[in-house]
């Protein structure tokens, strides 16, 4: 899989992705990720990439004309046109990004993420996108955070990547078909400031430990995340 990422601030990727999990999977060419300098594609002889706002307004407006090329350029190097691609914005206007959001990114052959910035995009570039995502109701300054964090959710999802295992287990796990929040987890020592791992833990009986796991997990879910379980009803 590849991953695009169109930013103007390039500088920014120059470590996040050169460690631990992320490092290991381009190391084995299981997945490719590219940062594209969108001043590249600035317009004129001092690669304008931003303007002013027709109609007034606080802050520069990314432009449509730059935004585009950038995206074509990079559709041009993918390997084929039969490629699974999909070309992401990543806005404060889009939808909330999630686990399913990033599992079905994982599925692809080439993802771009388009990092925005200043005041925002000209809105004529939502006619070269997919679809627009935001990782929460809160704003960056922009794209770049967004870009690393679903860059990573979705390498981790490949196939290869992890063991199958390991992605199973998972803090939001999929338990009888439903999306909930994981069980608790223990480790040595077995107690630690008067608090002991739980009996259920020691006792070997791998049958009743699934079900306590299973009920820990709907208990975590109810506490903490009840807007999972009303999507879901």
């Amino acid at each position: 899989m590849k991953i695009s990422i169109l930013t103007l601030f390039p500088e920014m990727f120059s470590g996040p992705f050169d460690h631990s999990i992320v490092k290991r999977a381009q190391e084995r060419k299981l997945i490719e990720i590219e940062i594209v300098n969108i001043r590249n594609f600035g317009a004129g002889k001092h690669k304008m990439v931003d303007d002013t706002e027709y109609g007034g307004g606080v802050g520069m407006v990314m432009k449509v004309d730059v935004l585009h090329a950038a995206i074509q350029n990079v559709r041009h190097n993918t390997l084929s046109i039969k490629n699974k691609e999909k070309i992401v914005l990543l806005s404060a206007t889009g939808k909330t990004y999630n686990q399913k959001i990033a599992l079905e990114h994982s599925k692809l052959d080439h993802l771009i993420l388009i990092c925005g910035h200043y005041e925002g995009v000209d809105e004529r570039v939502k006619e070269y996108i997919d679809e627009e995502i935001s990782i929460g109701d809160f704003i960056l300054t922009g794209g770049e955070i967004p870009a690393m964090l679903i860059a990573d959710s979705v390498t981790r999802l490949i196939k290869g990547v992890l063991p199958d295992s390991a992605i199973e287990e998972e803090s939001f796990s999929e338990i009888d078909g439903k999306i909930q929040l994981e069980y608790p987890h223990y480790t040595k020592p077995q107690t630690y400031n008067n608090k002991s791992v739980p009996e259920i833990l020691l006792s070997g009986n791998h049958k009743e430990i699934e079900k306590w796991r299973r009920q820990k997990a709907l208990s975590a879910t109810k506490k903490m995340r009840p807007d999972i379980l009303k999507k879901r009803s």
